[in-house]
């Protein structure tokens, strides 16, 4: 009897603990919303460069950039997805954050952003870099790699199962720029089904209530 109530007052320190430490409440299902809206993001982003370039493939991301109008559609396209999976992350994990008694912005939470929109910043300054110099085909791979580390760095101050899914990334990033006629497809896979999967992982382990 002592020996259950020792081990059990050894459990809610353990859980004390990582919640000081670390941030628990991401929430799964934003990874999977997150994921679908990068999939249906590159499903349209092929359809307009195959539109405007007819010699491109439809994975291929280094088209003809001259096209204004193509340059400001694959824009706001990013954008849309961009407020889409950050909008629908903040709600769901401010909503998770609440059940778990959490606050959204504490000294932990702050250090969970700084690490992960770090190396996130540098990759989207190379990102420009590339632009600048016209190597169109490797900003996906970039994409990949920079977002790999990020996640890695961040995974320090919230779930470890975080740092699985960075190096994924930072793994197809590498093998991407091998084939850069395929970039969309790969960035479909790391930013969509990777997302996907992990989220259903996520919610699975740590959010779902057993029956």
């Amino acid at each position: 009897m002592e020996n259950e109530k020792y081990l059990r007052d050894l459990s809610e320190i353990k859980q004390m603990m990582n919640r000081s430490s670390r941030f628990i409440s991401l929430s799964g299902l934003a990874g999977v919303f997150a994921g679908s809206y990068a999939i249906i993001g590159a499903v349209i982003a092929g359809l307009l460069l195959s539109e405007h370039d007819t010699n491109a493939s439809y994975g291929s991301v280094a088209a003809n950039f001259s096209n204004n109008d193509l340059i400001d559609q694959l824009f706001f396209l990013a954008i849309a997805v961009l407020i889409l999976a950050i909008g629908t992350a903040i709600a769901l994990t401010t909503r998770k954050a609440k059940q778990n008694n959490q606050k959204i912005w504490d000294s932990t939470s702050k250090r969970l952003m700084i690490n992960f929109f770090t190396p996130l910043a540098a990759g989207g300054l190379f990102c420009l870099v590339l632009l600048q110099y016209g190597l169109l085909g490797l900003l996906v791979p970039s994409m990949l790699i920079f977002y790999g580390l990020a996640l890695i760095h961040a995974s320090k101050y919230t779930f470890s199962d975080l740092r699985s899914l960075g190096y994924t990334n930072v793994v197809l990033g590498l093998v991407s720029t091998q084939f850069l006629d395929y970039g969309l497809y790969f960035w479909a896979v790391g930013f969509g089904l990777f997302h996907i999967l992990y989220g259903i992982w996520m919610y699975n382990r740590y959010e779902r209530k057993p029956e």
